[in-house]
């Protein structure tokens, strides 16, 4: 369970605002994930936190912390894209979602593609553990187009909850550009790694859940095509950009039928309840500092740098979920009856 007792540190008027706003957050989480939440399910999620945290966008603020805390803890792992360099905004997210969870994560992908990234997971040890498998995925050079390597190296982790035993591979893909060479590059790169993903789990026996910032247009798409050719099973997220167009994030897994049992998916749209427009005001003493521009001078016209400043506390993406079934017991009770 996410903690709280950091509220104590804050002041009055402080304290009372994030109260109120974890208040009616828990409320919506209650609704739209917890309250049909079967007893024995796994909740697998998936987050591209924008550039968390390289203070571009002003340094996020303590409440922002607590509402990714509350939204991740209704997960029971969740893959976190765009880590940054310093990973003390990380261990401080982790320390409030409590001493249950813990955390792996990547080196930094060097290069001006990789930007610098990292990518981590967050899981909670109650719910599941870690199979001592971990590692990151590089293909040879013919698997990729033009030999290129992938920007930001796959990440993968082995993990068991209940009955159920998968790996899971984080991916930010690379962006690039709409046309040409670069998006080419990008349809590799998602290619590959859905077919490499599908090999390994053919060959190990095991389910394989492909989940991230892939990157991914719209399911009409030669990116969600180059995801789909590959025989996975994709729910349909719909749109994960805050502008409701494209179909950035996605999660693929291998194994459907008797291996993986879908029970529900879903997108978390955080504007619903923090960093709401009428609150412009109330942030503008401490978030007024433009991020495109040099020395932190502040934003010309607030009331429209107001929405990109929120995206950098919170993020330019909507968190992903599912929900699998984890127990078989019935199934393997069922083997043994004539």
């Amino acid at each position: 369970m996410a903690m709280y007792k950091d509220l104590r540190l804050y002041g009055e008027r402080e304290a009372d605002h994030i109260a109120r706003k974890l208040l009616h957050l828990r409320n919506v989480l209650d609704d739209q994930i917890t309250y049909d939440r079967r007893p024995n399910s796994l909740i697998v999620g998936s987050w591209n936190i924008r550039e968390f945290d390289s203070g571009k966008g002003g340094v996020r603020l303590d409440e922002t912390y607590h509402y990714l805390a509350e939204i991740i803890d209704r997960f029971d792992i969740c893959a976190v894209q765009e880590v940054r360099e310093d990973l003390a905004p990380l261990k401080h997210l982790v320390r409030l979602l409590g001493p249950a969870w813990d955390y792996f994560v990547t080196d930094v992908t060097a290069g001006s593609k990789g930007n610098r990234e990292r990518q981590a997971f967050l899981y909670n040890r109650d719910r599941m553990f870690f199979r001592n498998l971990i590692g990151e995925i590089v293909l040879p050079d013919k698997a990729l187009v033009k030999g290129l390597q992938f920007a930001r190296t796959p990440f993968f982790a082995a993990f068991r909850a209940s009955w159920f035993r998968f790996v899971l591979c984080s991916v930010h893909m690379f962006y690039g550009a709409d046309r040409g060479e670069k998006l080419k590059q990008r349809v590799g790169e998602i290619d590959a790694i859905a077919k490499e993903i599908a090999k390994r789990a053919k060959k190990e026996g095991e389910v394989y859940i492909l989940l991230g910032d892939m990157n991914v247009v719209d399911r009409d798409h030669d990116t969600f095509k180059a995801l789909a050719k590959h025989k996975l099973m994709i729910p349909n997220f719909g749109a994960t950009n805050l502008g409701g167009s494209k179909f950035y994030d996605q999660l693929a897994f291998t194994g459907e039928g008797e291996r993986v049992r879908l029970i529900r998916h879903g997108t978390l749209d955080w504007r619903e309840v923090v960093f709401l427009p009428e609150e412009k005001d109330y942030y503008e003493p401490r978030g007024n500092v433009n991020p495109d521009k040099p020395d932190g001078k502040r934003y010309k016209n607030w009331d429209r740098g107001y929405k990109t400043w929120a995206t950098h506390q919170m993020s330019d993406h909507l968190p992903i979920w599912v929900e699998l079934e984890i127990d078989y017991s019935d199934d393997y009770l069922a083997r043994f009856v004539v």
